[in-house]
């Protein structure tokens, strides 16, 4: 039996991985800081458990990471775990983004981990802990429509490697999984999903649009699923390093590691609407 731990996991709204990670590790008798943007997110399975504590936090504000880096060392435990789980995403063709729309995208998928990580820093050394990075195998691969999460996974990923290395001489341990597809209310805290009046993909609208509200999507597993896959990455019992894990994640590897680059580009654009945009374009 590994010895109990304390363990802050970030993004823990109900139905999404971040809560079900929480709860199957409380329930392996760990002390967990469960975090929200808003607590009231957060289910009642895991706010009434003894081993729990539920902290307010925002990992794109410092004075957020400040009060809930506060908090830990009110209580005294210490930290043995950090798992940046928090994220959100953004679909939209390219030319059509909202740069400040994707600046916040990065704020919380990139900048967030890494402030975090440094303000957690001090307690995780002294403890010889961890750090787990929660990436997506849409880092590996050129996806249209989502080029803006797809490149913030893509940085945090190179990030938390780059991490491993640099934390590695100070004692602590790094993981950076590589989630497959799973059904989470993940699109549903999208910005609403529309078009520029002046978009040059206005043809395809319906087919973006079905994407951008995961209809479209390759269809995943439960969260309840995806943490049992990744229960031993978290806890180190599969080492450090990358882990790809879930539906489609050994596909995306293979791609994204082997298929020649012509049809890697085709398997990735299935379904996207890209043949109908150029034929449209030909009338």
């Amino acid at each position: 039996m590994a010895p109990l731990q304390t363990i802050l996991i970030t993004g823990c709204s109900a139905n999404g991985i971040g809560s079900a990670l929480a709860e199957a590790l409380a329930n392996q008798g760990h002390h967990i800081f469960v975090t929200a943007r808003s607590t009231s997110k957060i289910p009642s399975s895991l706010t009434t458990l003894s081993n729990v504590t539920t902290l307010p936090l925002d990992v794109t504000d410092a004075e957020s990471i400040a009060a809930a880096v506060r908090a830990i060392e009110q209580h005294g435990a210490g930290l043995d775990m950090l798992i940046n789980n928090a994220g959100t995403g953004y679909t939209m063709p390219l030319l059509d983004v909202d740069l400040g729309q994707a600046r916040q995208v990065y704020e919380t998928n990139i900048w967030g981990p890494l402030g975090l990580t440094q303000a957690l820093a001090p307690l995780l050394i002294a403890r010889g802990g961890r750090v787990v990075n929660i990436s997506s195998v849409g880092a590996a691969v050129p996806t249209p429509w989502i080029g803006i999460y797809s490149s913030s996974k893509s940085a945090l990923t190179n990030l938390s490697e780059t991490l491993r290395l640099e934390l590695a001489p100070l004692g602590v341990s790094v993981a950076t999984l590589m989630i497959g597809t799973v059904m989470t209310p993940f699109h549903a805290n999208e910005p609403t999903f529309t078009l520029p009046p002046v978009s040059r993909y206005t043809a395809i609208t319906e087919t973006i649009s079905r994407w951008a509200s995961g209809e479209a999507s390759p269809k995943g597993c439960p969260a309840e699923d995806i943490v049992k896959l990744i229960l031993p990455d978290v806890l180190g019992q599969s080492g450090h390093g990358m882990f790809w894990r879930g539906p489609n994640s050994a596909a995306i590897k293979f791609i994204s590691q082997w298929m020649p680059q012509w049809l890697a580009d085709r398997m990735m654009s299935m379904g996207q609407g890209l043949d109908e945009l150029a034929a449209s374009k030909l009338h």
